[in-house]
């Protein structure tokens, strides 16, 4: 028997409509969100305008402005080979925002796929596919990271990969569990019964409802890669000299902290703040998201 689709009525659509614009108002409401979106809007506008507001090459040597404390001609100060901290904040700003989505995008994909297979597949699969997840889950994330790029070498686009494999683990586990508590549903019963094909059920029918963790958890990923990836920056095993990257000019700033409190200070602080802004607003999501926290708001 071919499934059949059953069409929203006005009433019923009406209603969906009032429920999200009542979700976006209270998630917009919280003080956490609105200090969060102030802080990665700056940062995402910096980062898209870099070529505009950044003073000067961030590349670019200038051995007479070595270690130049901040000033009118230089707002941040100068690094240790006179290149502007400010420019190169704003470059590394690019590569940052970039590094946490593409990251979450590999790492979401994977994850998504093998967690919705071993949970709606159950038997050996699920056995198998747990197996795998939990061997990796042994390690720490920036661990299992670290082993990946010394078999991709060093990069940013290795970084991204590393990165992304790196958090599949904790996308499946998530996946998995709410694959889990959903898939014995009456919705999914129906579906079968009307001779939808599993694959068809898993995404059509099951991942769809899953979606609220889903978007939650991204969140909060795009935070932890770019975590991830200002680590092994700093490790050297990043971006590489003379890219303008926030871990690798915490990195290459070190030794020079005592005479350039600047050139460190500054990077940690955009890292720091990044990554804030970002997990006030995946918390700003889970509040919103989940019905459980909805009567506290």
């Amino acid at each position: 028997m071919p499934e059949q689709e059953l069409a929203q009525s006005p009433r019923t659509a009406e209603k969906v409509g009032k429920s999200n614009s009542t979700q976006l108002r209270r998630f917009f409401k919280l003080r956490g969100v609105i200090i969060g979106t102030v802080i990665l809007s700056i940062f995402v506008f910096g980062a898209l305008l870099a070529p505009v507001l950044s003073p000067f090459n961030p590349t670019e040597i200038n051995q007479d402005d070595q270690l130049v404390p901040p000033s009118a001609k230089h707002p941040l100060g100068t690094d240790q080979l006179g290149r502007d901290v400010l420019s190169r904040l704003l470059y590394g700003a690019r590569l940052s925002l970039v590094v946490g989505f593409v990251s979450v995008g590999i790492g979401g994909s994977a994850g998504t796929v093998l967690g919705l297979i071993a949970g709606f597949a159950g038997g050996y699969t699920d056995s198998v596919i747990s197996g795998i997840i939990d061997i990796m889950l042994a390690f720490p994330g920036l661990l299992l990271a670290l082993v990946i790029i010394i078999f991709l070498g060093p990069g940013l686009l290795n970084v991204m990969i590393a990165t992304g494999i790196g958090s599949t683990p904790r996308w499946a586990r998530l996946v998995r569990s709410s694959v889990l508590s959903i898939k014995e549903s009456e919705f999914v019963s129906a579906a079968k019964a009307m001779g939808a094909s599993d694959t068809r059920i898993m995404f059509k029918h099951i991942l769809v409802n899953i979606v609220a963790p889903v978007i939650v958890f991204s969140t909060l990923g795009v935070a932890g890669a770019i975590l991830t990836a200002a680590s092994l920056g700093y490790l050297g095993l990043g971006a590489q000299p003379p890219t303008p990257e926030w871990g690798l000019m915490l990195s290459e700033s070190r030794n020079f902290i005592r005479v350039c409190w600047w050139a460190a200070t500054f990077p940690g602080l955009a890292i720091m703040l990044s990554v804030l802004a970002i997990n006030m607003i995946g918390d700003g999501l889970r509040d919103t998201l989940d019905p459980r926290l909805r009567g506290r708001i």
